[in-house]
């Protein structure tokens, strides 16, 4: 079940939002939210729910084993049960996520045969053993307390609006809310319409992009040009992006119904005029995670920043997908991030702003190709028509596929919502004193929310890309 669907929309959602404004106190309110997400995540996977409840009691274990340590000044004991549940979150990860590519290229290397059933990528665990590890580490740090109560801690980590793909929530940032936020109808009503921005990005612009994504990507279109990879490559673009940032305004927005505020994922990353600015806007969470957790205990930028840098984007590409085209996709980032700080900076080499933007940009699109393209034998045919011209007859597909030719149009429509518009708009808007303009985008936001349900109902086409994650 994911939030871009009918019966989570019509039939979840709906049912959980009314439970939990008619119980009494927040600890029922909690344990609600708790039932109600593991509810959700054993709706997809049922077994793996055991899965989930085990690295919930694990970690919350070793929190009240490190905390209850520290305070009796035994900082090796500490030590001990802390490199204990770091290596049973990151040891299940590995398991379900990396052991079948590690025995895969063991017998590629090595001309063995051994054999390893391959398990189903239990959901969203990518993200939620970061928030369990980033609580585990804050905890030992002495950065927060551990949290005596196993129902709020499992609310914490199984949330249902950001569960399947992020934004990763430090514990840090909503422990108060945990146990003493309060709702309001300002931030339902904020919430709501967030929530609706979100399904309008997916359903209306994401899964459109998607079309010509998977129609080039997927060899439908027989043999590609250039200029129907490029294509393909900025759909691409788009499709990930508002895919990605639609479920974290999803997200963002049933938290703050349930009096919950979490940060910013996305800051329009397009407009960006560096790699180093494009990271600071896109996927904010897993950025500041990995830049807090292993880039500056390794060092930061004071000892082998080099070292650091490729360690840290290696890791990050391995966190996206066990497949070398991650790998390479984190290592083509933490390439161009090198070359700007140790060569445009360093050298301060002077680049004109719109430069800047359009370079920025063509290394952005590249890389999605890198990542879209798990097959390295595909991906080496596709980044080769990228760059040498070919015309083939495929080309003429562009203007033949019905599909395409009614997503077409929506490019424009995306390149314009990629930049914050429509944003700064609204602001005034809803600062302004002009009732007339809040009713307006109240009906807008309304008609978005309405369409994107009637393209549910007759769309079968529904994938999202970070579900997998």
């Amino acid at each position: 079940m994911v939030f871009s669907s009918l019966t989570f929309v019509f039939l979840f959602l709906p049912i959980v939002l009314i439970l939990y404004f008619i119980m009494p106190n927040r600890q029922m309110k909690n344990l609600l939210l708790m039932l109600a997400s593991f509810l959700f995540y054993a709706w997809g996977e049922p077994i793996y729910i055991v899965l989930m409840l085990f690295s919930i009691l694990s970690g919350f274990l070793f929190a009240q084993l490190v905390e209850k340590e520290r305070q009796n000044g035994n900082k090796t004991n500490a030590k001990i049960y802390f490199v204990f549940s770091v290596i049973i979150a990151l040891g299940l990860l590995g398991f379900f996520k990396y052991s079948g590519f590690l025995v895969d290229n063991i017998n590629q290397l090595f001309g063995t045969n051994i054999y390893f059933r391959k398990l189903p990528l239990p959901i969203g665990i990518s993200f939620y053993t970061f928030q369990i590890l980033s609580y585990i580490i804050d905890v030992y740090r002495g950065n927060i307390k551990a949290q005596k109560n196993i129902i709020t801690l499992a609310t914490y980590i199984a949330m249902f609006p950001q569960l399947i793909a992020g934004p990763i929530v430090r514990y840090i940032t909503i422990e108060d809310e945990l146990e003493n936020r309060k709702e309001s109808f300002s931030d339902f009503i904020t919430g709501l319409k967030r929530f609706i921005i979100g399904l309008g990005k997916k359903v209306l612009i994401a899964n459109q992009m998607g079309i010509i994504a998977d129609a080039i990507f997927n060899s439908t279109s027989g043999d590609p040009g250039t200029l129907l990879v490029w294509l393909g490559a900025i759909a691409y673009t788009f499709q990930i992006y508002f895919d990605f940032s639609g479920y974290s305004d999803m997200a963002i927005g049933m938290g703050r119904m349930f009096g919950f505020h979490y940060l910013e994922n996305f800051n329009y990353p397009y407009i960006s005029k560096s790699i180093t600015e494009f990271w600071r806007r896109w996927h904010i969470s897993l950025g500041t995670w990995f830049r807090d957790y292993l880039y500056i205990p390794l060092g930061g930028n004071r000892k082998w920043a080099l070292r650091n840098i490729i360690v840290v984007w290696f890791l990050t590409g391995l966190w996206h997908g066990a497949s070398w085209n991650f790998i390479l996709w984190g290592l083509y980032y933490g390439l161009l991030l090198i070359i700007e700080k140790y060569i445009i900076r360093a050298y301060q080499i002077h680049i004109p702003k719109i430069l800047q933007h359009i370079f920025t940009l063509f290394f952005v699109v590249v890389g999605w190709v890198l990542f879209r393209v798990e097959n390295l034998n595909n991906l080496t045919f596709y980044l080769s028509r990228m760059f040498s011209y070919h015309k083939t007859a495929a080309d003429s597909l562009l203007f033949t596929y019905q599909d395409m030719l009614h997503a077409l149009p929506l490019l424009i429509v995306a390149f314009i919502a990629s930049f914050p518009f429509f944003k700064n708009a609204v602001k005034r808007i809803e600062l302004g004193s002009n009732n007339r303009l809040k009713y307006m985008y109240d009906f807008c936001l309304l008609a978005i929310f309405v369409v994107s349900l009637i393209f549910l109902m007759g769309e079968k086409f529904n994938p999202f890309i970070y579900f997998r994650f």
